[in-house]
């Protein structure tokens, strides 16, 4: 018998809340629920603000790193945003860059930090081949580059800490190099060299 009585309780309360809201025209009703949703959406569009507003409170940006987003919104030639591959700049471009420095907004030594950043690493070393045009600020090539200074890079590259491992035929050339000054003990682990290129 107890839940009869729910039961009966329960269509009670229904027919008490049908008479204390007034009826109201379906079309009302509909605009209503439309406020709910408008409501809900900019709820949701208050709170990933909130979420977007503390990330940057807890993480804040490298001055080094906000001074290439400066060199790259003023000059996106020179500097071009990844994924598209570095240019090889002009020799000297600190010097031209250096008379923007009221423009972007920053001191001389953010601008040797954020340059000396941008022309470290294997995305600028990639571009860095013979008689690769150098660029200036604008873009437009002013030299190219020499074989000396692509060699640079290719070394540069191949020092870098965490550098993808080099098949085994580019690893036995440093062996080749390091084997006369070794000596004749050496000799011994060309072979092995030799052995590990022919059974990849």
């Amino acid at each position: 018998m107890g839940f009869e009585k729910l039961a009966d309780l329960r269509d009670q309360l229904r027919a008490q809340a049908q008479q204390a809201a007034p009826a109201q025209p379906k079309a009302a009703g509909q605009t209503k629920k439309r406020d709910s949703g408008k409501q809900r959406d900019s709820g949701k569009q208050r709170e990933s603000a909130r979420r977007q507003e503390s990330a940057k409170k807890r993480e804040p940006v490298d001055p080094t790193v906000e001074a290439i987003w400066r060199l790259q919104k003023q000059f996106p030639l020179a500097f071009p945003k990844n994924p598209a591959p570095k240019v090889p700049l002009k020799e000297g471009i600190l010097a031209d860059a250096a008379q923007h420095l009221e423009a972007l907004a920053m001191t001389e030594e953010q601008l040797k930090q954020a340059i000396a950043e941008w022309c470290k690493g294997s995305r600028y070393w990639a571009c860095l081949t013979e008689d690769a045009p150098r660029i200036d600020l604008q873009g437009q090539p002013v030299g190219k580059v020499t074989a000396q200074q692509a060699a640079y890079a290719r070394r540069q590259a191949s020092r870098r800490p965490g550098a993808k491992a080099r098949p085994a035929k580019k690893a036995a050339a440093p062996q080749a190099e390091a084997a006369p000054a070794a000596g004749p003990q050496s000799a011994e682990p060309e072979p092995a060299a030799a052995q590990a290129t022919e059974t990849p």
